[in-house]
């Protein structure tokens, strides 16, 4: 029988969103530069100035980005810049993201728990601050239904996850691990096989039989469904209130410190961005997927945007408690030496913009700066 939801719920929570193993942090590069359309340069020629000429900001063209990829295609960060010139950068990792951050190629950006988690420790919490949230959930273990069944059916089975140690990889083995099963961390043998593939190349290793599943993010997992395979578990059931942290917004602390009024501009146009998204969902997603046709020369089928539109909640909340018990279960799971958060979030930016706005305070779950 499936481990009872409690049980469930506290090994998700354990690891959801565990930092990136040192292996990953080394096979991934810097990701590459937008080009500024005319509408955005017309922009920035008739807005006032902020303290900087240009901001610029990382994100991936991924539906968990959701905020980033509306909030830029239609223009209400550069609204809220002014004269300041956006310009953007895409990833594919988090930990290439970091680095980026870290060499000052970028200054604020939309990035998963684990690399904020793990660039924060690593750098001994002196290169970033998380200063908002963007969006939970999008999570799902999808499979063949010919060959899996039940979630006792994965025993035995091949499951991809995206990269060896990144957020869903370690949710997934410590799920494996409170099932009682035993597999080896980084060769991915034992009672469950645990292939790691590129999101980009999963949907051909279903096809071909190489995997019978997969523990993804959207879209990827809804691209699985449209090629035959089934759902069979969503990741934010497992979760109080159906919500752990999947994006948040990252700023170098330099920059943060050099020029606060460029930051709350962001924030506001993420916020104001948000509100867009919840209050106009169709047309959100028409944005989001007219973004991606322009970043990856393609857009999302409705087979598949639509069912992993639906599993991603936008929020302007970090939901830090969530950050902060994957952090902590991560110690314990031996996966992480034990970790001085404090100071990892600074959420006063966001607060006096969601107090503006009439909207209640984010909490930072103790782990604010003072």
């Amino acid at each position: 029988m499936p481990a009872p939801r409690t049980t469930l719920r506290r090994s998700i929570a354990a690891v959801a969103a565990l930092p990136l193993l040192a292996v990953a942090l080394t096979a991934c590069g810097y990701g590459s530069e937008s080009t500024d359309d005319d509408a955005r340069k017309a922009d920035v020629a008739g807005g006032k100035k902020l303290s900087v000429d240009t901001v610029r900001i990382g994100y991936f063209p991924n539906l968990t980005h959701a905020t980033a990829l509306v909030g830029d295609q239609e223009g209400l960060f550069q609204k809220e810049l002014g004269g300041t010139q956006l310009k953007t950068a895409t990833f594919n990792a988090g930990p290439s993201e970091i680095e980026a951050l870290n060499a000052n190629s970028i200054d604020i950006g939309f990035i998963g728990p684990s690399p904020s988690i793990n660039g924060y420790t690593k750098s001994k919490g002196q290169n970033l601050r998380i200063i908002g949230g963007s969006a939970s959930g999008g999570v799902k273990l999808v499979v063949n239904p010919k060959k899996i069944k039940t979630l006792d059916d994965v025993k035995g089975k091949k499951i991809a996850t995206p990269q060896l140690g990144n957020t869903q990889d370690v949710a997934f083995l410590n799920w494996i691990s409170e099932k009682g099963w035993k597999v080896d961390a980084q060769s991915g043998k034992g009672d469950v096989s645990v292939v790691r593939t590129d999101n980009k190349v999963t949907p051909d290793a279903y096809r071909s039989g190489a995997i019978d599943g997969a523990w993804v993010p959207e879209p990827t997992a809804s691209k699985l469904v449209a090629e035959g395979a089934k759902e069979l578990l969503d990741e934010s059931t497992l979760w109080p209130d159906d919500k752990f942290v999947i994006t948040n917004i990252i700023v170098s602390q330099k920059f943060l410190e050099e020029h606060p009024d460029v930051v709350e501009a962001v924030l506001r146009g993420s916020v104001k961005t948000n509100a867009w998204i919840n209050a106009n969902p169709d047309k959100a997603k028409a944005s989001a997927n007219a973004a991606l046709k322009k970043l990856t020369g393609k857009e999302l089928p409705a087979e598949v945007i639509d069912p992993a539109w639906k599993s991603i909640q936008i929020t302007d909340d970090p939901l830090a408690a969530t950050l902060d018990a994957q952090a902590q279960h991560a110690v314990k799971a031996g996966l992480l030496e034990k970790p001085d958060l404090k100071g990892i979030y600074d959420l006063k930016p966001l607060n006096k913009i969601l107090k503006a706005a009439g909207q209640p305070k984010a909490d930072d779950a103790g782990l604010g700066v003072k």
